[in-house]
């Protein structure tokens, strides 16, 4: 008798078959979109264009330079072949040391040199998507929770909780105020876990935001770090965006506010990194987990033997990320392209009526299509983003697969792609915006939207869709599929 799928699903475990990765959701119909119709501007000049996904390739030209004539730098080179056995045989689970100390120094350079980090504090790990497990497991138990602000990455899900068993409970945040967290929004989520008897270990934050591309401004931080203080709870703050953030307000480390005279235990502060964003490396997986608590460097450490980043990797970054010249122009270079690109993307938006939120950093603007649903529901976001996706030929992210309370948001990512691609995926929504003079409303025999609204929203209030784990996480785990690159 041979096995049915049922049966071999039993064969593994709970934690394997269950939904925890977060796949099963409508997110993905966009990438599954683009995957059978990828846009090429000869090809298929009428596939999807891929505009769900966070890439940094604006300044590849200036790496590839550098690459060229530093050939040393690789062991994979005639130039660089003698330290391929050292290299190759290194397995310390603290890095390279040229490796710490040179993204040490850069994350510094990043923040205006206005901060310095320890070398010995920085632990690596595969990825920002390691990172965050790793500070999870380091500093809360199943079942245990982190308040994290709305709307955010779709991959804290499970990045947090999918393997260990933490929860994220959403702090409400909104339109009002351009999406701001307030105390009393964080007050009001802590006492909500505690009538739950569900233990708060922390609070997240992105800054800069993903989705929102907007950064936290020294006031809010100082009262975040009060707020943490007082709770006796751990305060995680990603800064993977930190280079993209180019112009005024400038970009404020919380490494820079545990420095001016505030009271705060430094081992509640814990920074996540990355080189996915700020160098566009996601390939290289570097991952950094930064804390300033010493027991949670020596776990972290001991952790990271999961997700190491290759010694190659390790020695191409250090080489690269020394060389002070290359860096500093790079990040100039970097704040001036994404700048245009950027205002280019949102002037022509504004020509045609469409807003963004007021950003200033980031890969992405946070959209504002409100206007064109037919009624202020998530069901409605849901068709207005199938439309998007099947006839405009765009794969956008709903705000609904960032937590967002308020429907009608998109997140669209600029910065993954050259300048003819964007022309015509700005053509496209020019062209779509004004035909679409009135609200898009459902199209009744259409069953492609009618499947995913009962998947996504069968007998679910919003309520629910906020605090399950596993909401709409852009990641895929199968292999074959660009999915396991969303971000």
């Amino acid at each position: 008798m041979g096995f049915t799928l049922s049966n071999q699903q039993q064969l593994l475990s709970k934690m394997a078959t269950g939904n925890g990765h977060g796949e099963n959701s409508p997110y993905f119909d966009g990438w599954k979109a683009y995957d059978s119709d990828p846009f090429h501007v000869t090809k298929n000049p009428n596939g999807v264009i891929q505009m769900g996904l966070a890439e940094n390739e604006m300044c590849f030209d200036l790496i590839q330079e550098w690459v060229l004539n530093n050939p040393e730098a690789s062991i994979c080179t005639a130039a660089g072949v003698n330290e391929f056995k050292d290299i190759a045989i290194f397995q310390d689970y603290h890095g390279l040391p040229e490796f710490r100390n040179a993204v040490a120094n850069f994350m510094g350079r990043v923040r205006g040199n206005r901060v310095t980090f320890d070398a010995d504090r920085i632990v690596m790990s595969g990825g920002a998507t390691g990172a965050h497990e790793t500070i999870a497991f380091c500093l809360a138990d199943p079942g245990d929770a982190f308040l994290v602000p709305v709307p955010y990455y779709p991959g804290f899900d499970r990045d947090l909780g999918w393997r260990t068993g933490v929860q994220l409970i959403p702090v409400a945040c909104d339109s009002s105020n351009n999406f701001k967290v307030t105390r009393a929004a964080l007050e009001a989520a802590y006492e909500k876990a505690q009538k739950a008897n569900i233990r708060v270990k922390g609070l997240l934050i992105t800054n800069p935001s993903n989705p929102l591309g907007t950064v936290l401004d020294r006031d809010t931080l100082r009262s975040l770090v009060t707020f943490i203080n007082e709770k006796k709870i751990h305060l995680v703050c990603d800064e993977i965006y930190a280079a993209t953030v180019f112009s005024q307000p400038s970009f404020i480390s919380i490494a820079e506010i545990i420095e001016e005279d505030i009271e705060c235990n430094r081992n509640l502060i814990h920074i996540v990194y990355s080189l996915s964003k700020d160098m566009g490396f996601p390939g290289f997986r570097v991952g950094i987990v930064y804390s300033y608590n010493d027991d949670v460097v020596n776990c972290a450490r001991k952790m990271s033997s999961f997700g190491l980043v290759s010694t190659q990797t390790q020695h191409l970054i250090a080489s690269m990320l020394s060389d002070n010249e290359f860096v500093e122009r790079f990040i100039a270079q970097s704040a001036k392209r994404l700048k245009a690109r950027h205002m280019r993307f949102t002037m022509e938006l504004a020509q045609v009526g469409t807003s963004c939120l007021k950003s200033n950093g980031g890969l992405f603007v946070w959209m504002d299509l409100r206007r064109l649903l037919k009624e202020q529901t998530f069901e409605a976001e849901m068709v207005l983003w199938h439309t998007i996706i099947h006839e405009v030929k765009l794969n956008v992210s709903p705000g609904s697969s960032f937590h967002c309370p308020e429907p009608g948001w998109f997140r669209v990512c600029f910065a993954n792609m050259d300048d003819k691609t964007m022309e015509i995926a700005l053509s496209r929504i020019r062209n779509f915006v004004a035909q679409y003079k009135e609200p898009i409303a459902p199209r009744k025999n259409n069953r492609y939207w009618q499947s995913n609204l009962r998947l996504s929203f069968q007998s679910r209030r919003m309520d629910d869709i906020m605090m399950s784990p596993c909401m709409m996480s852009p990641h895929s785990p199968i292999p074959q599929s660009p999915l396991v690159r969303a971000t």
